[in-house]
């Protein structure tokens, strides 16, 4: 695979390496336009997405980083985008173009104040994940097989420089006005700065493992804080294959719901019992072992999900409460998906919308049991959030509405039902995680 030389870090190259891709976008609109004059519009739709795909993630796979970070989480709406995105998006997960060798030495060293051939007894200079904001090489010591990350130069200072240059076109492209805007930004720069600090990933995941390990068969690395920095840390190299990996090459149904069953209540219990959760749930934070061990890392993206956000949120996900307009409207306000300011015929439109959206998105919560394998279910989910996109009046509301705390815990659960479906989970005990408690 190619590698990274240097990393563009000044916000000027940075702003430059985005404006040289805005222009190729625009290109391709243009053949785009031109090709459905004469021709299939769906044929010409598709080589649009191809396009498009191609160059803005080329673009921000050089930039790495906040950028590519957006790219990976943008991955997981399978439902919501054109393939074409997804699925040139999802390289992001853990197949980045990684830093040159002498380029991870001269890093290392940078943030070490050692070479890694002073701090290991072995250190493999190429590497063996990359992703958005770090790489992992292979090393040794003392006898332990270990996994050493690696953060990219510049990547914590550039994020606010990237959020700065995505902000116009996310407000865009979501219909986000500018009053009250501030919020839902002020979120994910604070998690992609808590991404870039790994002392504090070091914390999160040795909570987290002494939290759950009342879950069998769920594995976390050990840490080792005297080989880790705020911008390096090291763990056991854990063996096994990435969760994408195993969904290929699995053909064992029982194996895909034990994977599965874990997943499902490592996530609930962190939700309903830690009120924490691990944020991040795409496959390349996931490794099966040959004994169906599911070992997770990286927690660089912790929400921690405050009392007067969980109790309406899955208030919500009750069918009963839905059918009970006032216990609803309650709901609601409390989660600011109604504003005071909205209008009787705004509080009509959203109270429809919302009742639809959550009818669909919680059917897992309505069962005992879920069948995650069920393809109609991801597409009515695809369905509505086309239906949504090309709603006219939609797009002539004021779209700032719901607390900050949506975004992660969306994209969590957005991220785990993608998981679920890829393994082909078929019998999924919805409140299983109730049997680790006291």
């Amino acid at each position: 695979m190619k590698t990274s030389k240097s990393i563009p870090t000044s916000k000027l190259s940075r702003a430059s390496k985005l404006l040289s891709t805005g222009a190729k976008v625009g290109a391709n609109y243009a053949k785009y336009y031109g090709s459905k004059l004469i021709g299939d519009e769906d044929k010409a739709k598709e080589k649009l997405d191809q396009a498009n795909a191609e160059d803005i993630y080329d673009s921000l796979k050089d930039l790495k980083g906040s950028a590519l970070k957006m790219a990976q989480m943008l991955s997981m709406e399978k439902n919501l985008l054109p393939k074409a995105y997804t699925d040139k998006f999802s390289l992001s997960q853990f197949s980045v173009p990684p830093l040159s060798p002498p380029l991870v030495v001269k890093t290392f060293k940078q943030y070490f104040k050692k070479s890694p051939t002073e701090v290991f007894d072995t250190f493999k200079t190429q590497s063996v994940n990359a992703a958005s904001i770090g790489q992992v090489h292979k090393a040794t010591k003392d006898g332990k097989k270990l996994a050493v990350k690696i953060q990219y130069p510049g990547v914590a200072d550039s994020i606010n420089t990237d959020l700065a240059m995505v902000k116009p076109i996310a407000m865009k492209m979501f219909n986000i006005k500018g009053d009250g805007a501030d919020k839902f930004f002020d979120e994910i720069k604070n998690k992609l700065t808590e991404e870039t600090d790994y002392v504090l990933e070091l914390k999160h995941s040795q909570q987290i493992a002494a939290d759950c390990k009342v879950i069998p068969k769920l594995i976390f690395p050990k840490y080792y804080p005297e080989y880790s920095s705020d911008r390096i840390l090291t763990m056991d190299w854990l063996d096994g294959v990435h969760l994408s990996e195993f969904t290929k090459m699995n053909t064992d149904q029982a194996a895909g719901n034990e994977i599965g069953q874990l997943l499902w209540d490592f996530y609930m219990y962190q939700i309903h019992v830690l009120k924490k959760v691990h944020a991040d749930p795409h496959p390349g934070n996931f490794i099966i072992s040959k004994d169906l061990d599911l070992m997770a890392i990286d927690f660089g993206c912790m929400k921690s999900i405050p009392d007067s956000f969980y109790k309406p949120y899955f208030e919500l996900a009750k069918q009963l409460n839905v059918n009970r307009s006032e216990q609803f409207n309650e709901s609601l306000y409390a989660l600011e998906m109604l504003r005071k300011d909205d209008s009787p015929e705004d509080i009509i439109f959203f109270k429809g919308l919302y009742t639809e959206l959550l009818g669909l998105f919680t059917k897992p919560f309505q069962a005992s049991v879920f069948d995650f394998s069920d393809k109609s279910f991801f597409d009515e989910i695809a369905t509505l959030g086309e239906k949504f996109s090309k709603n006219k009046e939609l797009r002539k509301k004021n779209a700032n509405r719901g607390s900050e705390h949506f975004i992660y815990m969306n994209r969590t659960f957005f991220g785990l039902y993608n998981l679920l479906q890829d393994l082909k989970a078929d019998k999924i005990i919805i409140a299983n995680y109730l049997k680790y408690l006291d």
